[in-house]
């Protein structure tokens, strides 16, 4: 609880430190914290958890210089990490937030780090000048990405990486798909335009905002006519591009959006596995809002004994768990999270999903493999031992999506099985 008033910069202040507070414990973001903040102070929160946490990297290195001595407390310094971004971002209210951030230390720690909260902002403002001259002349700090992270990226990228670190620092572009079963793309264009929104096509039925909105703000997004879903991750869709009458796997769906494309495209006959109750209600609400319907069935797609009847598939989606390296400014909480020997982590278990799905396969079917990943361990890489593994398996397109300022990164190989 907070007595500070729920519409002050003191109160989204304090809240955006908490919810850092936990992602420096080793909590995710998608463990909901935003959604226990009251709903009118939850966009001010949001952009301030979303914002230190993309900047983490800069206020670390701010603070590393501004106290003497490390923090004991990860609460006060969560709350200096996200002043220090409000201040960088909202310069002409430094007074204002200084002051906040001082009110907001009041409820944070016991209230014994007012004086110290005061003091730091003010020497940073103080030596904002020199800070950031020195942050930007340091390579690996100002990347705002671990150095081991850096590292894997200079290795895989070297003419690239800053472009990758960039995006990867960079807050998200907002992509739509539209249900083409509902409405043309040239229709859903007037429809923004006469909300004064305004947006191009990229893809095959995707379109680009020239700045985010609300999802309440887009015209029939409650009656279906359309979804969020990056450009990139359209690609699935068109890369495995199932046939009319096809029976289809997707075999990790939560969300739903990549099967709910599938489904807008042609008739199939499309079973979407999850692992939990929960992701799949999620698959279920994202169909049911566009019209649309499936099978679909809680299950761990490597255990074929728990949900396969033994028909064989016509296409299969995998759209593996990744360390979501190439879509991370829309989980900037994972730079921070995650560890390197993830990396091996995620591929093993990768391995594991492609050699049981190939078992489910046709001979003749295609399988989509897919992550939101730029490591290669989990690409190209794992894409070679897989077919090392299995001489039955054809590479018929390969292509890794670097993150720009259009879409995120994903990396696609559709293979398939010899008949």
């Amino acid at each position: 609880m907070s007595s500070l008033p729920l519409n002050s910069l003191a109160y989204a202040l304090l809240q955006g430190s908490r919810i850092v507070t936990a992602v420096i414990g080793g909590q995710s973001l998608a463990d909901g914290q935003l959604g226990r903040v009251d709903p009118a102070a939850r966009p001010a929160v949001q952009d301030l958890v979303y914002g230190s946490l993309r900047a983490f990297g800069r206020g670390d290195y701010y603070l590393s210089r501004l106290l003497q001595k490390p923090l004991a407390s990860d609460e006060v310094r969560a709350l200096l990490l996200v002043a220090l971004y409000r201040l960088e971002t909202r310069p002409d209210a430094a007074h204002t937030v200084v002051d906040q951030a001082v009110s907001a230390a009041g409820e944070v720690a016991g209230g014994n780090f007012r004086a110290l909260v005061n003091g730091v902002l003010r020497n940073f403002l103080r030596q904002q000048s020199a800070l950031a001259a020195d942050f930007a002349a340091d390579v690996t700090a100002s990347s705002m990405h671990p150095a081991w992270w850096l590292a894997q990226l200079q290795a895989a990228y070297p003419g690239d990486w800053p472009q990758v670190v960039a995006a990867g620092n960079a807050a998200p572009p907002m992509g739509l798909r539209i249900n083409v079963r509902r409405v043309s793309r040239d229709d859903y264009i007037m429809k923004l335009a006469a909300e004064g929104i305004a947006a191009r096509p990229v893809g095959e039925c995707g379109l680009a905002l020239d700045k985010p909105v609300p999802v309440d703000a887009l015209p029939g997004f409650a009656d279906g006519l359309v979804s969020v879903q990056d450009p990139g991750a359209q690609l699935a869709a068109q890369l495995l591009d199932p046939a009319p009458g096809s029976r289809v796997l997707d075999a990790c769906a939560a969300p739903g959006g990549k099967s709910a494309h599938l489904l807008e495209r042609a008739d199939i006959d499309l079973l979407a596995l999850d692992l939990k109750p929960s992701r799949c209600r999620r698959v279920a609400e994202t169909l049911s809002r566009l019209g649309l319907s499936a099978q679909i069935q809680d299950a761990d797609c490597a255990k074929l004994p728990t949900w396969w009847d033994g028909r064989l598939f016509d296409a299969v989606l995998a759209d593996v768990p990744c360390t979501a390296s190439g879509v991370v400014r829309r989980n900037p909480d994972a730079k921070w999270l995650r560890r390197e020997a993830d990396i091996a982590s995620f591929s093993a278990a990768q391995a594991r999903i492609l050699d049981a799905l190939w078992q489910v396969l046709r001979p003749g079917g295609k399988l989509l493999y897919v992550t939101c990943s730029v490591f290669p361990a989990e690409n190209g890489g794992q894409i070679g031992r897989f077919l090392a593994r299995q001489p039955q398996a054809i590479n018929r397109h390969e292509e890794q999506l670097l993150p720009t300022a259009e879409h995120d990164g994903f990396f696609y190989c559709l293979l398939e099985k010899r008949a």
